[in-house]
């Protein structure tokens, strides 16, 4: 049978494979971002992944969460996310956590244990924690603003947090993020301006990831937003390719 990452091995050659295989990754969100987050880095030969979400999967999730299908409706989200990234890897070690993180579960976590941290959460408390803490760790970690009420794919890019602008997550994240003197924090957002849901329609049951986000900082969500197939699986693909990158150069 031949190397099933053989493709990327002859970009990445067997040194920067072999680091891949080592590395020990922390996902925090399980859905439209950080569902294809973790497929992507599946599919890179990423050898230990630890997943946290504690949702279900809703049928409002198919529209765009990759490991969601209409047979496991009801399911947690990491359950479903491991049996699929076994299925590409079997090789691959992956640990389920089913938590929400939040300040007041922050300590049920050692992100010190991690090479890299993906935050695709969907609560400013929890993503502002896990900013603090990876720096406190000198982990690094790269957070997803909002991928909700998009529609352009195109308009997502990476920066640092504080030279970001145009999306109202990011900046109240820099405001945050200043005030308790986090210098940086690697990001994916858009400049896209936010898109007002259609007020005709409504959806109470959807939880979502980081494109179901509430930016006023409370720890809790507001009104549930649109998103579309392509925007917050394109962010987590960006993700991905982001902790690839730096995981193969440290």
């Amino acid at each position: 049978m031949s190397n099933q990452f053989i493709r990327t091995e002859l970009i990445l050659g067997k040194e920067a494979m072999a680091k891949l295989s080592a590395a020990k990754v922390a996902i925090f969100g399980i859905g439209g971002v950080g569902g294809y987050a973790v497929e992507a880095l599946a599919r890179s030969g990423v050898g230990k992944m630890d997943l946290y979400d504690n949702d279900k999967i809703d049928l409002s999730n198919l529209n765009r969460q990759i490991h969601t299908t209409r047979k496991n409706i009801g399911e947690y989200k990491v359950d479903a996310a491991k049996k699929r990234i076994l299925d590409i890897n079997p090789d691959a070690i992956v640990n389920t956590f089913k938590i929400f993180y939040l300040p007041d579960t922050s300590a049920q976590v050692d992100l010190a244990q991690y090479d890299y941290v993906i935050d695709a959460i969907d609560t400013v408390a929890g993503k502002i924690e896990l900013a603090v803490r990876a720096y406190e760790h000198g982990v690094p970690i790269i957070s997803s603003m909002g991928a909700g009420n998009k529609l352009e794919a195109s308009s997502l890019e990476v920066a640092d947090i504080y030279a970001t602008s145009v999306c109202p997550l990011a900046r109240v994240m820099r405001h945050e993020l200043r005030k308790r003197g986090i210098p940086k924090l690697k990001v994916v957002y858009s400049k896209e301006p936010v898109l007002v849901p259609r007020a005709e329609v409504s959806d109470t049951n959807d939880s979502g990831s980081a494109d179901a986000l509430d930016p006023g900082g409370t720890g809790s969500r507001r009104q549930i937003p649109g998103s579309t197939a392509f925007v917050p699986p394109v962010a987590g693909m960006i993700i991905a390719g982001e902790v690839v990158k730096d995981l193969i150069r440290g």
